[in-house]
């Protein structure tokens, strides 16, 4: 695995190179390799969640100083959503550098959103654990603060499941319903794939970790296309 073009274009030198490798490792790999030497990036996951949740809040709560707290957490949640945090992994390449299973690879795994949203806070986790906090802040600066002035321009951040109600039931006259599509995943670490319709017509999709954020995802997907 190499890993110097990826640090060239974060502008970034891993002193742990085997610590960023974590960060790729996803479980299904662990799977077919069970001797494998490095263990699951899940750890690195969990360690990413918290320092992302708290850069992103410091950046939001200096940024906005007249702003609620209601405002700040909507705003937070659509900075940080999965939809969002794929598309960095995506202009990033982190998708490339994954160990997958050869299951889960040919399923079409290194684009899978949900994968790719674990995959950058791990990552994150990563440089947090190499290089310290402020490097952490600095790289969310480049590869993920940048969306916050649209966010808040065109109040992306207004819930998306109150908004396509609304849209939905001024222009057709319909409430929009949710629907499992598939869910996959052990119990504490489950994924979903929800759709949202109107009547028996599916008009967005999106995936989460939850059925509440599969649903807001995919009521994002659905105001996207409505546009």
């Amino acid at each position: 695995m190499d890993l110097e073009k990826l640090e060239k274009k974060i502008d970034l030198t891993f002193k742990n190179k085997t610590l960023a490798r974590n960060a790729f490792v996803h479980r299904s790999y662990l799977n077919e390799h069970p001797d494998f030497e490095l263990s699951s990036n899940e750890r690195l996951e969990f360690l990413g969640d918290a320092v992302l949740e708290l850069a992103t809040s410091e950046k939001l709560f200096r940024k906005y100083p007249n702003k609620p707290e209601g405002n700040l957490t909507n705003i937070r949640a659509a900075l940080v959503c999965t939809v969002s945090l794929a598309e960095e992994s995506k202009r990033l390449g982190l998708g490339n550098y994954l160990f997958l299973s050869k299951g889960e690879d040919d399923s079409g795994g290194r684009e899978r959103e949900y994968i790719l949203a674990n995959t950058f806070e791990a990552f994150l986790g990563a440089i947090y654990l190499d290089q310290g906090y402020k490097t952490c802040q600095n790289f969310l600066e480049k590869n993920l603060f940048y969306k916050v002035d649209e966010i808040v321009k065109n109040r992306k951040y207004k819930d998306a499941k109150s908004t396509l109600q609304e849209i939905a039931q001024e222009e057709q006259g319909i409430t929009p319903t949710y629907k499992v599509l598939e869910e996959w995943g052990p119990d504490h670490a489950k994924n979903f794939r929800m759709g949202v319709f109107l009547n028996d017509k599916q008009i967005g999709g999106g995936e989460g970790n939850s059925k509440q954020e599969g649903e807001q995802a995919a009521a994002q997907d659905a105001l996207e296309r409505w546009q």
